[in-house]
């Protein structure tokens, strides 16, 4: 990273000790970086801007463009944006038409002409702050080193860049201020403008956040248009060992990091209880080791841990009467298990390879006995991948409320939760689960520690190996169990 850019800025504010004042002594949250080829980020960024065109409130918009001709290409489009926003900030070196255009005369256009040094002009950078919607790309390019021995790419499109991308609010008003501070040496009144409007996006009363389902739906469908776009030129001095393109595998990648991110942003602003995507992937994952399940099983358990709370109705017993859900099928263990009544899911059958997760996180809700929604299926018709998510969404959870609303240790709050999952054995859970989730109670008694690991969005492509699409498993009779031991994993 170049020092003085942006993106080494943040990175610094992220390795710093914090002080008392902000959290106590500790390190802030490490980012996740990853790379980016050009063609991905021009799909990502065209996806987050245009979702400021249905956002409920104008944002302050901040675009780094290395170049005035890369602003030029898309001048016309910011043309509409501008109209959507309170103030949009382009930064860029200056050169072919970056002032000319119609949209850089606009009252709440500002160009900022960068010096051709600084380092900010390596830069690729797209800052969306309102109080509804909050979006950010913030990449740097490759240098010709970095690129080693082949060098620098040939295609334009195969530009690599450095970077991560979020909808985290505090992240993006972070990034923004280090961004309207560096703006200060080229026009100090601008920097004025910005810190007043970023201060009254924060004061601004909000009734809802702008649906995120649908921005990431936006994200996953713009990327998988580049890469239909792409396969249908499919350049062979790019494809890797296994046969697609690394540009392909790029655009994959951050289709899934989409889905990855709206997670995130759910645990994140959930104050009671922000762990939760992380201990749900681990305790999934544990129980998928103690039932000895296959590892590609165990990934794709810990991804539906991680995606959970994507499903809308995780605690929709409180919403819904448990043996009032009609059944959607007559013979549900015929049925395909894509059941639309669950439409937070759905957004995940946009990537073909997250359709059986979806699948499992549809029927999360489902009852051993059969009186559980949507489909109201019961004992082995229920996805067994289902059946573990649930049991151990539902101890998570409850043992989160016991530890704040009693004095209980962790070991404590999972003895009585298990108590409380054996008094509905055969009712609302699968037995043979309970008797696992009582093995692993046992274990934290005397001494296991929940194995809690973040994944890192942009490194999250082993969770989908070459077992994806496997087809779901509903009995425990479908997998070799003759290795099931009572022993707990090391």
């Amino acid at each position: 990273m170049l020092e003085g850019s942006i993106l080494k800025k943040l990175e610094t504010a992220h390795q710093a000790v914090l002080p008392d004042d902000q959290g106590g002594i500790g390190r802030a949250r490490p980012l996740s970086f990853g790379v980016y080829y050009k063609n991905t980020l021009v799909a990502l960024c065209h996806a987050l801007e245009d979702a400021i065109l249905t956002a409920t409130s104008k944002p302050l918009v901040l675009a780094a463009f290395q170049q005035g001709k890369w602003y030029f290409q898309e001048a016309e489009r910011y043309q509409e944006i501008a109209d959507k926003s309170r103030h949009v900030t382009i930064l860029a070196a200056a050169n072919t038409g970056f002032a000319e255009h119609k949209t850089s005369h606009r009252s709440n256009v500002t160009l900022v002409e960068l010096d051709p040094t600084d380092p900010v002009a390596q830069e690729w950078h797209l800052m969306i702050l309102s109080p509804t919607y909050t979006a950010m790309v913030l990449c740097q390019e490759l240098s010709e080193a970095d690129y080693g021995p082949g060098g620098l790419p040939t295609e334009d499109r195969e530009r690599k860049f450095y970077g991560l991308w979020t909808f985290e609010p505090a992240l993006v008003e972070e990034a923004v201020n280090l961004t309207i501070s560096h703006l200060g040496r080229y026009n100090p009144p601008l920097q004025k403008t910005l810190q007043a409007q970023v201060q009254a996006i924060k004061t601004a009363p909000v009734d809802r956040p702008d649906d995120v389902h649908q921005i990431v739906s936006r994200v996953v469908d713009y990327l998988q248009t580049s890469e239909q776009t792409l396969n249908q030129e499919v350049p062979t001095y790019v494809l890797n060992p296994g046969g697609e393109t690394a540009l392909n595998h790029n655009l994959v990648s951050n289709e899934l990091q989409a889905f990855l991110q709206m997670a995130q942003l759910m645990d994140l602003t959930d104050l009671k209880n922000p762990l939760a995507a992380a201990e749900v992937a681990a305790l999934a994952e544990m129980m998928g080791q103690l039932l000895d399940l296959p590892s590609w099983q165990i990934h794709r358990l810990r991804l539906a841990g991680l995606l959970h709370r994507i499903a809308p109705y995780q605690d929709a017993e409180s919403q819904l009467n448990p043996g009032t859900a009609p059944r959607y099928q007559a013979e549900a263990p015929s049925c395909p298990l894509s059941c639309s009544l669950v439409p937070g899911t759905q957004v995940l059958r946009l990537m073909p390879r997250l359709r059986a997760i979806a699948t499992i996180l549809t029927h999360q809700t489902e009852w051993w006995n059969g009186l559980g929604y949507p489909g109201g299926l019961a004992g082995d018709e229920i996805p067994l991948e289902s059946r573990i998510l649930a049991l151990v969404t539902h101890g998570q959870q409850r043992v989160n409320q016991l530890k704040q609303s009693e004095v209980k240790t962790p070991e404590e709050a999972w003895v009585q939760v298990l108590a409380e999952c054996q008094g509905q054995t055969s009712d609302r859970w699968d037995p043979k689960l309970v008797e696992a989730l009582a093995l692993l109670v046992s274990g934290m008694q005397q001494g296991l520690a929940l194995p809690i690991t973040s994944t890192k969005v942009t490194t999250g492509m082993w969770l989908l190996d070459s077992h994806a699409e496997m087809p779901l498993t509903h009995s425990f009779n479908e997998f070799d169990s003759s290795a099931q031991t009572s022993e707990l994993p090391t």
